[in-house]
């Protein structure tokens, strides 16, 4: 079972990898999207590569981060400290969500939010990896 924790572990790895990568790019794209006219050929690329960047790496990945961290949760013992990750982890999917309520927003070129506020949403995944990364490394508790 050792290595077949450890092939666990990793792929779970590389998808959370990816999946950062995304929610981190996704709030960036609709940055740039609210600054061209709804309709516009700009307006449609942004929406074919928000929805792109959604259902070929984010949704994928964030199924697979959360098949293989439930998995070692399962097989695995840890300490107090997995709880609050398994908590910040559920608040990432819920932003997660939210991004895809964004995104269809976009498709439908209902989108009322200013960049300002994709801006500040931008930094709610890297604030949630930084106490993910610092409690998986440190195990606080």
């Amino acid at each position: 079972m050792g290595d077949l924790y450890l092939w666990i572990k990793a792929v779970h790895v590389i998808a959370v990898i990816s999946w950062m990568a995304g929610m981190l790019y996704l709030p960036r794209l609709f940055v740039y999207h609210v600054g061209v006219a709804p309709g516009s050929e700009a307006s449609e690329t942004f929406k074919v590569m928000e929805r792109r960047l959604l259902k070929v790496i984010i949704n994928p990945a964030m199924i697979v981060a959360w098949a293989c961290g439930l998995t070692m949760l399962y097989l695995g013992t840890f300490g107090a400290w997995i709880w609050v990750k398994f908590a910040l982890v559920t608040v990432l999917s819920g932003v997660h969500g939210h991004f895809v309520k964004l995104q269809r927003e976009f498709q439908r070129d209902e989108n009322t939010r200013p960049a300002k506020y994709f801006r500040i949403l931008n930094e709610v995944p890297t604030l949630i990896m930084i106490f993910v990364v610092i409690l998986v490394i440190l195990k606080p508790f």
